[in-house]
């Protein structure tokens, strides 16, 4: 199981002033993430700053999948690149179905089970549109498999933010929200295909709320990342 290096500990002290000086994001609700326990954040994704500012925001380690493509690039900097995103903890996710996406599920089951929180875009890949599409159902089986607590992120502005641009007149600060642990004690002793069907669909209503994006009702397909 992949666990969070010394770069990760340190990134979180070097990035969180400089993403506070770049972005001055406005953080809400980080108290409702437990304190202990597995915890799975469950996420919109604007742009690839979402993976970085989710973990500066949080106050535990965060652990997230990446694009397998991060861990397999030719060269000096694809070395590079294996190297820092296996030492923060990274879990490549390829995008195909079958033993490839379970794997890769079976790996956040993995850091859950240890008590720790990992971190998921139920949506699969970025929104370009704006628009919060329709959440796959990886994020809800690992929630029903570890039975970690399910804590829903909205993030605002980081599709658009620039660094300092906070300090433009009229510009709306970048915003992380973090909801309260949705209640599925009900979906006890449901079947299991009609619980993730359920757990999905509250996933994606809380997203929604935080987040104020429109819910578009489709998978989203107008994102390569």
């Amino acid at each position: 199981m992949p666990r969070p290096g010394a770069v990760y500990f340190l990134g979180r002290v070097v990035l969180r002033p400089l993403f506070w000086v770049l972005y001055r994001p406005r953080i809400v609700g980080r108290a409702n993430l437990p304190e202990r326990g597995p915890v799975l954040l469950a996420s919109n994704h604007l742009a690839a700053l979402d993976t970085v500012i989710i973990p500066t925001s949080a106050s535990r380690p965060v652990q997230f999948l990446i694009k397998s493509s991060y861990f397999t690039g030719p060269g000096i900097l694809g070395r590079f690149k294996r190297w820092f995103f296996t030492s923060i903890g990274g879990v490549p996710v390829h995008r195909s179905t079958g033993r490839d996406a379970r794997a890769a599920l079976d790996a956040g089951s993995s850091i859950l089970r240890a008590g720790n929180v990992f971190a998921v875009f139920p949506e699969g890949t970025r929104s370009r549109d704006g628009k919060l599409h329709a959440g796959h159902g990886g994020a809800a089986w690992m929630a029903r498999d570890t039975g970690a607590a399910v804590v829903p992120v909205g993030l605002i502005g980081t599709g658009t933010a620039k660094p300092l641009s906070h300090l433009l007149p009229g510009r709306r600060r970048l915003e992380v929200r973090f909801g309260e642990p949705l209640d599925l004690a009900d979906l006890e002793g449901v079947p299991d295909g009609k619980a993730r069907r359920e757990i999905t669909e509250r996933m994606m209503a809380a997203i929604a709320r935080l987040s104020g994006q429109e819910r578009s009702g489709t998978v989203n397909a107008t994102s390569r990342d």
